[in-house]
């Protein structure tokens, strides 16, 4: 497959903004005209999945960043002029954004649709080919897609495989010319060092503990309710969910009172209520109960907000009662690990100090949230904390701006896409100067060297010196 993408490309040339327009288009189609089949499918390999929040976060969510990148890219796709007064003598520079050639992009189980058409849409923005692995967690949306994709592309344009851990690692192996992951930091780190052979250059989308700072001064209600409420996005099986929440030590208990009021009201049931996402399979269920059975037995106070008569977690559904953990101290699991479920941990701080301290502890988050105002107090935790994005008073609010680059920082990834961004993540923007000048520009660097190059370096570097001396004695 990746033979016959790059004998494709090479043959066919950096396609036409018409032509990477219409691989977006058809890409888009290809999701829209089959939604009642990838809806379905997504419940089957969660087990309980509602409709709605398939459409919402894996459909609706979606578009927004792909058109704006349809719109922008006759623009992006424009070389940028250097030099400009130059050519009015014959030399002509610039840089043209020229596509990689074939893109492989590995996707996660979280949100096994969303998570591979919108990198797909930027790298054919990019005027690449592409190549997707899909989850084998989610195998009935993975074997769709790769049922779909010959319907509305060439297999030369685009090529989905399905398949397990094995047929991922041989997948991370290929030379690609640019590899795309979405999933832990874990896995992450075997794919990069399967890229490393062949020296393919890699965009990774991690995770991490997302914190959350309760500020001194915000609205301890509003704030405790939109916490809660995100925790609980896809079951928390949301890559930039929040992890950990540091509340002033004085509102802990109002603040968990709230939260667990919070959760009550969203779910009366959880057992048959089609709405309660479930973990994704036996594995993460399993993992999610280890974190919180540990927890309990190293000291923690565990609450798990269970509706009255139902006896959970339930194994049978997969499904795991929204849980509020305090009293985490580094002994136990779950102070380290991305929980990537329904649960919650809450702890004191006793100054923005304090709670900036306990982030940086830890490898940088793909987002940073702050409930409060957006006052000193925010600037300074923006200033001293490090993540791949920060929102302030809302759920992923850094995603909201169609046009703003998503990506994460150190262990919560490397790179970032969405917008220009993910454009300029498949591109090469390769410098191409021309001269027509009477003589040789660089010429003067290749022996026999005459005595006025010594001169003329001689002087470059004195006024170089003295320029930085300058500089320092004015501070």
């Amino acid at each position: 497959m990746l033979e016959r993408q790059r004998k494709a490309f090479v043959a066919d040339g950096p396609p036409s903004v018409a032509v990477r327009r219409h691989r977006i288009d058809r890409l888009v189609a290809m999701v829209l005209d089959n939604i009642d089949a990838f809806t379905e499918a997504m419940e089957q390999d969660f087990g309980t999945r509602s409709r709605a929040a398939s459409l919402a976060t894996e459909m609706v969510g979606m578009i927004p960043v792909i058109e704006h990148t349809r719109s922008n890219l006759k623009k992006w796709m424009r070389s940028g002029k250097l030099m400009r007064a130059a050519r009015l003598v014959g030399l002509r520079a610039e840089v043209q954004p020229s596509p990689l050639g074939v893109v492989g992009i590995i996707g996660p189980w979280n949100f096994p649709l969303q998570l591979v058409v919108v990198p797909a849409a930027a790298a054919f923005a990019a005027g690449n080919r592409v190549m997707i692995k899909m989850s084998e967690i989610t195998a009935r949306t993975g074997e769709l897609m790769r049922q779909l994709a010959p319907d509305y592309f060439a297999e030369d344009e685009l090529a989905v495989v399905t398949g397990g851990a094995d047929v991922a690692a041989a997948f991370a192996g290929l030379p690609f010319d640019h590899l795309f992951f979405t999933g832990s930091p874990a896995v992450g780190a075997l794919v990069q060092r399967a890229a490393a052979d062949n020296l393919v250059p890699v965009t990774l989308e991690l995770g991490g503990k997302n914190p959350v700072v309760v500020a001194p001064d915000a609205d301890i209600t509003r704030s405790a309710r939109r916490i809660a409420s995100a925790r609980m996005v896809n079951g928390g099986q949301v890559c930039v969910c929040p992890d950990y929440v540091l509340v002033p030590e004085r509102d802990v208990d109002a603040f968990v009172d709230v939260a667990r009021a919070t959760l009550r009201e969203m779910f009366p049931t959880i057992l048959a209520n089609p709405d309660y996402c479930s973990s994704v399979n036996d594995a993460n269920f399993d993992r999610v109960v280890g974190l919180i059975d540990d927890a309990r037995r190293r000291g923690a106070v565990v609450e798990a907000v269970a509706p009255d008569g139902e006896v959970l977690p339930d194994r049978a559904s997969r499904k795991i009662a929204p849980t509020i953990v305090r009293d985490v101290d580094a002994s136990m699991a779950i102070a380290d690990e991305e929980i990537f479920g329904p649960v919650l941990m809450v702890q004191g701080y006793r100054g923005l100090d304090d709670a900036i301290e306990t982030i940086n502890a830890r490898p940088a988050p793909l987002v940073a949230y702050w409930f409060g105002p957006g006052g000193r107090d925010f600037r300074e935790f923006v200033r001293r904390t490090r993540s791949g994005g920060v929102a302030r008073n809302d759920f992923a609010a850094q995603m909201v701006p169609s046009g703003a680059p998503f990506g994460g920082v150190g262990r919560s990834g490397m790179g970032a896409y969405h917008g220009k961004a993910g454009f300029d993540a498949f591109s090469h923007y390769r410098t191409v100067v021309g001269s027509d000048l009477p003589f040789s520009l660089t010429g003067s660097a290749a022996p026999p060297f005459k005595p006025g190059m010594q001169r003329y370096t001689d002087t470059m570097l004195r006024r170089a010196r003295n320029k930085a001396r300058r500089r320092l004695k004015r501070g």
